[in-house]
């Protein structure tokens, strides 16, 4: 029996490390920005690489698509009475996963037509927003992250 732990502990160890979920805590790829209700320019822009190794379908909800381990953005939001929109813009098809303030995944592929992705918070709350820009069938492409 003894033999058998010490064969699985030496096969965890040499085992190669796979990224199997997201991480919040890492810096965002593409920066942050702090923002509030009613923010100028808008939308506010920013230019993304989607798309990463890990598999977004391992996350809690309807979420697809592959992302990097960590978010490609991250939006500190000041809440107001307006909503919130995020939504992409590629030739490619992509997709968006967002953590929002609460720990609650939102995730979207098509809403926005054409294979961009939008998420609506239609009453926002205050606090950072985690987003990941995904790529659906793989690999990576350019794309632009617009917050409204």
């Amino acid at each position: 029996m003894k033999l058998c732990l010490l064969a699985a502990a030496l096969l965890a160890a040499a085992a190669p490390t796979v990224s199997l979920a997201q991480d919040a805590s890492l810096t965002a790829n593409f920066g942050e920005i702090s923002l509030s209700s009613g923010f100028t320019p808008d939308p506010y822009r920013v230019s993304v690489q989607a798309g990463g190794s890990v598999d977004g379908a391992r996350l809690p909800g309807a979420c697809t698509g592959m992302i990097s381990q960590a978010p490609d953005f991250e939006l500190t939001y000041q809440a107001g009475s307006l909503p919130l929109v995020f939504r992409t813009v590629s030739s490619e098809d992509t997709t968006l996963i967002i953590n929002g303030p609460d720990g609650r995944w939102h995730c979207d592929d098509d809403s926005y037509g054409d294979g961009d992705a939008m998420v609506r918070f239609n009453r926002p709350q205050s606090g950072t927003y985690d987003v990941w820009v995904g790529t659906f069938g793989g690999g990576t492409t350019s794309a632009t992250l617009h917050n409204t």
